[in-house]
């Protein structure tokens, strides 16, 4: 798994890509979120359009990633979510959870309200 970062304004973009399962798929979001709050971000959003499997891990990290942003008076949100992974949201009931948008330009103009 990759995990790219890129701004839009104040906004943060973190671009996942390939897997994220137990070990170093989830290790490597969890450390991307945590580095970018020690910097001072506070608006992060979570592109999933790249992500093509996603285990209970790595479900848990991203629940992980939510609280600590909150935690730190920070805000993460998802973006794109695949079919697959929206369905795995709405079975745990985390949908309720997480904001989620269906393009990036909406959950970066969401910040703005």
């Amino acid at each position: 798994m990759t995990v790219t970062e890129r701004a839009n304004g104040s906004v943060t973009i973190l671009d996942v890509a390939g897997t994220i399962t137990l070990g170093e798929g989830a290790d490597a979001l969890r450390d991307k979120v945590r580095s970018l709050l020690q910097q001072g971000r506070k608006q992060l959003v979570v592109n999933l359009a790249g992500v093509s499997y996603m285990d209970s891990a790595g479900l848990g990290e991203l629940v992980r990633s939510h609280a600590t942003a909150t935690q730190q008076s920070a805000t993460l949100k998802l973006t794109n979510v695949t079919k697959r992974l929206q369905d795995l949201l709405v079975i745990t009931k985390l949908y309720t959870v997480f904001d989620s948008y269906d393009d990036e330009s909406s959950a970066v103009a969401s910040f703005k309200n």
